[in-house]
């Protein structure tokens, strides 16, 4: 299977491509282009929007104008309606005036009412226009007599004029209607106009077309070449002519108002490019020889680590545990030392966690040393698959393992280990062609919160442990402080077990099962209690895991089988006489070969049938030994003693159980009777225990009835016994008998 490269080594290649600074170059040029062609297109935006401008502003200047020589003919015309006789001395004095204010026009004319030139100023030039009929067509003359009947000013537009050249011709009646004496009429060669209202400047810098109507009617050119593909029209309003303006620019204009920026930018970025290509092949030159280095380094590292990897193997070899591989306790306390000191001196956090595999001793005894030698190796196998440079695993020696993790930065890490260690576990263990489910507890102790030598770390995670242990195992639990003191009192209450027995401050309580047929009492669990002259009462989880820890479980086992055999001869006479009582064995208990001869003896001296007692076993102690089990089993159930299942319904195995063995009693495990009322699938469970056990002659017996609900629902469904505090808490035996007694409780002779 081929990996892919690493990052670091993709990007090398990348970089050393020979292709690399001809792409930079091409990448600097395209942007290049494509900015220049960005610019010059802003450029020619902003050409236009100043050309608009120039044009906006010729044409109101123009109509300015314009307007101030119309309505200077128009006042003309005014004060010669006002005068009673026209006399052509005071008209031609009055239009040499106008002429002299306003040099733009070429003549200034009386026209009679019959549209005849009759007076011109000035004569010279324009001598050939006296006498001219400007009515001289229809459109004329319709256009003449309107602006008499109307009162209203007429223009021309341009025409050809009579004494030469192209001009306008401006027309102001004197007065309106009868009233009427013709009419004042100003003369513009457009020559003249175009030289007086259009500004050097405009002149020089702008080619000019006036358009008349849709035709050409003038045109302006200045000596400069011009740019025929910028140009601007504006419209242009004059009395009742109307004129088209376009404006083209000359390349004068042009060069002022362009900017050479675009090609500052477009030289800028290639020669930017040139040089980031350039410094590309240096840093090419310098990458292949950094390359050639590290090669060279890479392969003196690998020397030099073969070298102590053989020289680690030869201290392996001294340090190996010969039986699982793993690293054996020296080696790894010599090297959980200098861990320490590391971990010192870079202000780090490491574990140590210890490994105790669950009911080892147990299958060892009862299956034989090859095989727990033999689940020793594959658990081995299972644990050194999580070694890595930070992660070191040892064996202890018997059933214990040992973990130590470098560099932990924060609790999370030591979380994700336990769970890698615990799934080394969920897969069940083939061994001699069987294959057994193992669990582990663990103890963990965190440096330097839970110690700061190896030893003390050593001795904590060992308390941390124990602790685990008595949660139940298949668990973990970390150090924390104060469980050096629990410890040290567990150690105590250890030692004061051993006076336990001997002193008898051990009692016998009894927690009553109601018979759901007949709502009477005629069975009883025994629960054993110590009270401890200094502690008072210590309840059963403190003291029965030490017990069987140390070994005393079988002793306190023959304890409540004799006591509870005592009692049941005390009550041989009275109103109790037929109630049973239910002892639990352990799988300690029940591993021991003279457990039913210890049972039959006890029975015998205290005078009480076998059938007055029951036996009661987890469902996981029930199928461990099968063998073993089955035969202690059979020998109880000959004696006439009753069996029962405790929890059932938690286990994992086979429920083949219930067929080969004499099984009197299902218990239902409180689990499932806790939310039977609430919970769809408990009830469906519960129901299906119940029916599966009727079904097979076996009766049943709920654990854990705290309501009444509960308690109905299992009459509903034809459960036989109830237990729990709904019924009552465990109790002395006095006082048991004085309940039944006043509740009516008690089972009938």
């Amino acid at each position: 299977m081929q990996f892919p490269r690493p990052r670091s080594q993709q990007l090398a290649a990348v970089m050393l491509n020979p292709a690399l600074p001809a792409l930079v170059l091409l990448l600097f040029l395209i942007t290049a282009i494509a900015l220049k062609q960005g610019s010059d297109q802003q450029q020619q935006q902003q050409l236009q929007s100043a050309l608009a401008s120039e044009a906006d502003a010729m044409s109101r200047e123009l109509q300015t104008r314009f307007r101030a020589h119309i309505d200077a003919i128009d006042r003309m015309a005014s004060r010669q309606a006002a005068t009673a006789i026209m006399e052509e001395r005071l008209w031609r004095e009055d239009a040499r005036h106008y002429l002299d204010d306003f040099d733009v026009y070429q003549a200034i004319e009386w026209i009679d009412r019959n549209f005849i030139i009759r007076w011109l100023e000035p004569v010279d030039g324009n001598l050939a226009a006296i006498g001219f009929n400007v009515a001289f067509s229809e459109a004329r003359r319709t256009a003449l007599e309107n602006a008499v009947t109307e009162g209203v000013m007429d223009t021309t537009g341009i025409i050809e004029l009579e004494q030469g050249g192209t001009g306008l011709v401006i027309y102001a009646p004197i007065g309106a209607g009868e009233d009427n004496r013709g009419f004042i009429a100003g003369v513009f060669r457009m020559e003249s106009l175009a030289t007086l209202l259009l500004t050097d400047r405009v002149r020089q810098q702008f080619h000019v077309d006036i358009v008349e109507n849709g035709r050409p009617a003038y045109r302006l050119s200045p000596d400069a070449p011009v740019r025929s593909q910028y140009s601007h029209t504006v419209t242009i309003p004059l009395a009742n002519v109307t004129w088209e303006l376009t404006l083209t620019p000359t390349t004068h204009w042009l060069d002022q108002h362009q900017s050479s920026l675009p090609w500052v930018t477009f030289v800028t970025l290639l020669v930017m490019g040139l040089l980031m290509s350039l410094l590309g092949l240096l840093v090419q030159l310098v990458l292949k020889r950094n390359q050639d280095l590290l090669k060279t380094r890479h392969t003196l590292e690998q020397e030099i680590h073969q070298r102590e990897v053989i020289q680690q193997d030869l201290a392996r070899l001294e340090s190996t545990d010969p039986l699982t591989g793993l690293a054996n306790r020296r080696f790894f306390m010599e090297d959980l030392a200098h861990t320490l000191m590391l971990a010192e001196r870079q202000q780090h956090q490491l574990a140590l966690l210890m490994i105790d595999l669950d009911r080892f001793q147990m299958l060892n005894d009862s299956l034989g040393h090859q095989f727990g030698d033999e689940l020793l190796v594959k658990v081995a196998g299972r644990l050194n698959a999580l070694s890595d440079e930070l992660v070191m695993v040892a064996y202890s020696g018997g059933d214990e393992f040992m973990v130590c993790q470098q560099h932990v930065e924060e609790i999370d890490d030591v979380i994700h280990l336990l769970g890698q260690i615990q799934k080394c576990f969920a897969e069940p263990f083939a061994i001699q062609g069987q294959t057994h489910h193992i669990t582990a507890t663990m103890g963990i102790a965190l440096y330097p919160q839970s110690g700061l030598d190896g030893d003390v770390l050593l001795r904590n995670a060992d308390i941390a442990l124990h602790r685990a242990k008595e949660n139940g195992r298949n668990g973990y639990q970390f150090y924390t402080e104060g469980m050096l003191d629990r410890e040290l009192r567990r150690l105590e209450l250890d030692k004061d077990l051993n006076k336990a027995l001997a002193q008898d401050e051990f009692e016998l309580h009894l927690q009553p099962q109601l018979d759901l047929t007949s709502g009477r009492v005629n069975s009883a669990e025994a629960l054993i209690r110590w009270r401890h002259p200094d502690r008072g009462m210590i309840p059963p989880f403190e003291f029965i895991p030490l017990a069987e820890e140390n070994g005393r479980i079988t002793d306190i086992g023959r304890w409540v089988v004799d006591a509870a055999c005592r009692q049941l001869a005390q009550w041989r006479n009275g109103p109790l006489s037929h109630l049973r009582i239910a002892i639990n064995l352990s799988g300690r208990e029940l591993d021991e070969d003279d457990l039913v001869d210890t049972i039959q003896r006890a029975l015998s001296h205290h005078e009480v049938p076998a059938s007055r007692l029951e036996v009661e076993l987890t469902e996981e102690i029930f199928i461990q030994n099968i063998e073993h089990n089955r035969n202690q089993l059979m020998r109880l159930h000959e004696l006439g003693v009753h069996l029962a299942i405790d929890d059932f319904g938690v286990g994992y195995s086979s429920l083949a159980y219930l067929r080969d063995f004499p099984v009197d009693l299902l218990k239902i495990d409180r689990s499932f009777i806790t939310n039977v009322t609430e919970r769809r699938d408990d009830a469906t469970i519960a129901r299906a225990v119940i029916n599966l056990a009727h079904n097979l002659g076996v009766r049943v017996v709920a654990e854990g009835v705290e309501t009444d609900a509960q308690l109905q629902f299992l009459r509903d469904n034809h459960c036989d016994l109830a237990q729990g505090y709904l019924i009552s808490r465990p109790i002395q035996p006095l006082l048991l008998e004085q309940m039944l007694r006043d509740e009516g409780l008690l089972v009938s002779e």
